[in-house]
């Protein structure tokens, strides 16, 4: 979790929570995870595509340069956990993140 400290200033005396009030960042829901995978590649259209490997997140792109500034802001700033697919990768919104993880 990222911390900042914030001073609050304020007339007269102020309590040790008026001082030094600290704030919380919480990243979001996709970010939580450093080990998320992202695939970007190639759709049948020439359409470049950045996927979450359980479907939490994905979009097209017209460059590979901004699926991966995408695939980077998604996954919390991880290079390493995104893996360019040379077998065409197809946009799939329309699964749920625990249907992939079920046995088949």
């Amino acid at each position: 979790m990222l911390r900042h400290e914030v001073h609050i200033p304020v007339e007269g005396r102020r309590s040790a929570i008026e001082r030094n009030a600290n704030v919380k960042l919480v990243e979001p829901p996709s970010c939580s995870s450093p080990s998320t995978v992202v695939f970007i590649g190639r759709n049948s259209r020439g359409q470049w595509v950045a996927q979450e490997q359980n479907g939490l997140f994905g979009g097209l792109f017209v460059s590979r340069a901004q699926a991966v500034k995408y695939a980077l802001f998604e996954n919390g700033d991880h290079p390493e956990t995104i893996v360019e697919l040379s077998r065409g990768v197809e946009l799939d919104m329309g699964r749920r993140p625990a249907e992939s993880t079920r046995a088949a």
